[in-house]
Order: C-alpha cells, then structure tokens, then sequence
C-alpha cells in the first residue's frame, strides 16, 4: 500500500462524524471505476444492488443474485486502497432469516473481500442486524426509500412527509443504532427529517436525495459523471458528461475503421526484414 493510503477504518468514520468532516461515498461496480473512486479520495465505495438496473440492465434491483453481487464486490475490493468498501445485500439473501442473513453477509465480506455489509430496512430487519453484528461484520443500514421494498413504499417516491412517517424513520434510525449498525443510509427524505436523524444518531448518516445536513453523501458512480443518459432523480447532479464523449469517441473510431484511417503503422508490430524474407519463402514454396 503506497504512503498516506492507508485503509479507512470505521473509528475514522465515527470521528469524522463527530468532528464535522463530511463523508463522500459513490456507488460503483468494476475494477476500473473503483480505482479512479478510491484515487480521487472517496471515503466509501458501496457496491449496490442498483447494479441490476444499472449495469445488468433490469428494471427494478430485485433480479441481481447474491452471487452477482460478489462478483461485482470482488472486483471493487480488489482495486480499492484506501476507501472501505460495502457490499449491498440483494433482495432474497437475508430476509428470510437470521441464519440465512449470517450467511450471506459472510460470503460477502470472505469470498469478496467487503469491509461492511449493507442492508435495507427498519425495525423489520433488527434481528438480521444483530446476528451479522454478532458474527462479526460490521452492518450500514438503509432507510427511507429502500427500493427492494418499492413496491410496499407505492413506488419509488420519497419517504417521510408526513409527521408520523417521519417519526417513524427517526424512531427506525435509531433502533438500527441499538442494534449496531455502524452507519446509516438515507433516502429520498426531506431535509429537516434528515437532518434530524442526523442530529439524534451517534453513527454516520449518509444522504441521498435528504439534503445537505447528513454526515456524508452518496451518489451513482455513472449518474455524478454522465455516463447514463436515463432520467435520474432530481438529488443526482452531473459533474460531467461522459456519454456525449464516449459516443463521439467510439463513432470516430467506427469511421476511421470504415475509412481505413485506423490502424496506422505505429498502431502495428514490426518484423525484422530477413524473417520477413524467410517467412515469403517458406509460404510461396509449397
């Protein structure tokens, strides 16, 4: 590991929370983008079941399997240095029970090499938490719009904007602090609801879609730079535009193909002349 890149820790989190230092983490998926996160100086690298819609091509998060995600953590943990890297526990791999819970958390963290695992939702998940905590594995929590339960939320739309369900997802932040959970995210809640679970957890609570007074943000490592040209929700900001780059760099390559502008010959491997010779021979005297 190269000099000032030492590994994140979870006391370094907590401190951060607590001396006012904002946490910046990206969601991504590959090798190659991991790199690039962690060498900019993200803090947290969450691999997230988003990829089934945003690299599998899904329409929900609910088809990516367990295994599909450590394949994708695996790769993400292998290329990170310093940021601590989590791993998205997809629908189907812990709801069932705590044993089964145990298990997958397990396998994410021996056979990808995540550092934490992730899991949505509330006081319905407390166990689940407790017996990973228990196991060993630290747990980041996910409230708000959990989207593997969309469908029972009516939708992705935000959470919270009613006193009561905001109660609720402050009543939720803070058992899954009992329970253990060393962070916390929140999504798609209104700035004052976040802001005030924010202010009543000792962990770090990283926003997305809740405003500016969390302890950290997060956003979609393809949404921040440009690079999906879907309609994103309004809390996604572009800090480039990598798809009008990337499509004007690949037709430049299909007309300079089609024309023969590409390959030039320092695009090619030479040959000494006399193997050159040798090689005309053996093939014209058959």
């Amino acid at each position: 590991m190269s000099p000032g890149m030492d590994k994140l820790s979870l006391l370094r989190l907590a401190e951060m929370k607590r001396g006012g230092e904002k946490i910046a983490m990206v969601t991504a998926y590959d090798a190659p983008s991991a790199r690039l996160a962690d060498a900019a100086g993200v803090d947290l690298i969450l691999v997230g079941d988003s990829a089934a819609m945003v690299v599998l091509g899904h329409d929900s998060t609910l088809p990516v399997t367990l295994d599909e995600m450590l394949l994708l953590t695996s790769a993400v943990s292998r290329s990170t240095r310093r940021a601590l890297v989590v791993g998205d526990l997809p629908f189907g791999s812990y709801q069932e029970s705590d044993e089964k819970a145990v298990a997958s958390a397990v396998r994410m963290v021996k056979e990808a090499g995540a550092d934490i695992v992730k899991l949505e939702g509330s006081d319905r998940r407390l166990s689940r938490v407790r017996a990973i905590v228990d196991a060993g594995i630290p747990v980041m929590g996910h409230i708000g719009l959990t989207p593997q339960s969309a469908t029972l939320l009516g939708g992705y739309k935000p959470q919270g904007r009613t006193a009561v369900k905001a109660r609720h997802l402050l009543d939720a932040a803070k058992a899954l602090e009992a329970a253990n959970c060393c962070a916390l995210v929140i999504e798609a809640v209104p700035p004052p609801v976040a802001t005030r679970v924010t202010q009543s957890v000792a962990i770090p609570v990283i926003g997305i879609g809740a405003g500016r007074e969390c302890d950290g943000q997060v956003l979609v490592w393809h949404d921040l730079l440009g690079i999906s040209e879907d309609p994103v929700p309004r809390f996604v900001k572009r800090y480039a535009d990598l798809a009008t780059e990337i499509r004007r760099a690949v037709a430049a390559y299909v007309d300079d193909v089609r024309s023969g502008a590409y390959p030039e010959d320092k695009h090619t491997y030479s040959m000494a002349d006399d193997e050159r010779e040798r090689f005309d021979e053996m093939v014209s005297g058959k």
